[in-house]
């Protein structure tokens, strides 16, 4: 059974859902807590809206720290990876390894797997997490000094916000970051 809860955070409202096994996934904050909770149905359909367990809770607690500009850890969250292919949930876990403030490319992810040339299927990994924040897929930019995609809302806005409340210097932006 798949149990969420939606909490706010200071750019919006944020959910997490979870099961027996771990977090199943994450939710980007949404301008309102109902745009939120449609968005989060929309992916998690049969989810029930629950108290968070005090795993999910430290989560929550982390997702609202970062997003108020803090750097908090979440190495030891436990993801839900029954679902997942094994190539991604290798990414997945390089991508845990970025601290906030910093980047790695696509490219230096997949020399890390043993082939510089799997950065496009790096991409396309990124491209299916579940768990935005948690596993920091905008924290991996492209090549030469490229943003690169985001498939969360907002796109690349979200990720440039979400890399500025980091303190980090995106790829392409130094002038937005101080």
């Amino acid at each position: 059974m798949t149990q969420y809860t939606l909490f706010e955070t200071a750019i919006g409202w944020a959910g997490v859902a979870w099961g027996e096994r771990g977090l199943v996934g994450v939710h980007l904050p949404d301008p309102s807590a109902e745009t939120a909770r449609k968005s989060f149905l929309r992916r998690f359909p049969d989810a029930t809206e629950a108290a968070p367990t005090p795993q999910a809770q430290g989560v929550i607690d982390g997702i609202v720290e970062l997003m108020a500009g803090g750097k908090p850890d979440f190495a030891d969250a436990p993801l839900d990876l029954s679902l997942t292919p094994e190539f991604n949930a290798r990414v997945y876990a390089i991508a845990r390894t970025i601290p906030p403030g910093e980047t790695l490319t696509y490219g230096e992810i997949a020399a890390r797997l043993g082939d510089k040339l799997l950065a496009r299927d790096v991409g396309q990994a990124l491209g299916q997490n579940r768990w935005p924040i948690v596993v920091p897929c905008h924290r991996v930019t492209a090549a030469k000094g490229k943003l690169g995609g985001f498939s969360a809302r907002g796109g690349a806005a979200t990720k440039l916000k979400l890399l500025a409340i980091e303190g980090a210097k995106a790829a392409g932006q130094p002038s937005l970051f101080g």
